[in-house]
């Protein structure tokens, strides 16, 4: 069903301030999509090397101090863990939209080479 005139209208005056609005550009974007993920790794990773100090540290006081720096070392790299499987995720989508846009481009590349035949 075509849209009306109305509707197109209204579709390039949204997609012109799409294209001029740096902000949004920036958000969806390769590097700002992971931007968030990225930021969270670094502080985990923070995190682990803290509560191993901790931990190392604890040990000399008693263990059962020293077990709670390692439930937080524990907690720190299920952070990591779970930030890297959404990346991944991320990833693995871009390569197969990427994967199957080159299959469509291959395949109507080789039909229109087989309809000039």
């Amino acid at each position: 069903m075509p849209l009306s005139e109305d509707e197109q209208r209204i579709l390039r005056q949204i997609q012109e301030q799409l294209e001029t609005d740096e902000r949004f550009a920036t958000a969806v974007s390769s590097s700002g999509l992971y931007r968030t993920a990225v930021r969270s790794l670094r502080w985990a990773a923070l995190g682990v090397v803290a509560s191993l100090a901790f931990t190392i540290y604890a040990l000399q006081i008693h263990f059962l101090v020293a077990f709670l720096g390692f439930l937080g070392m524990l907690a720190c790299v299920l952070v990591i863990e779970r930030q890297l499987r959404a990346m991944s995720k991320v990833g693995l989508k871009d390569v197969s939209a990427t994967i199957r846009g080159a299959r469509m481009n291959a395949q109507s590349i080789r039909d229109r080479f087989t309809r000039d035949v």
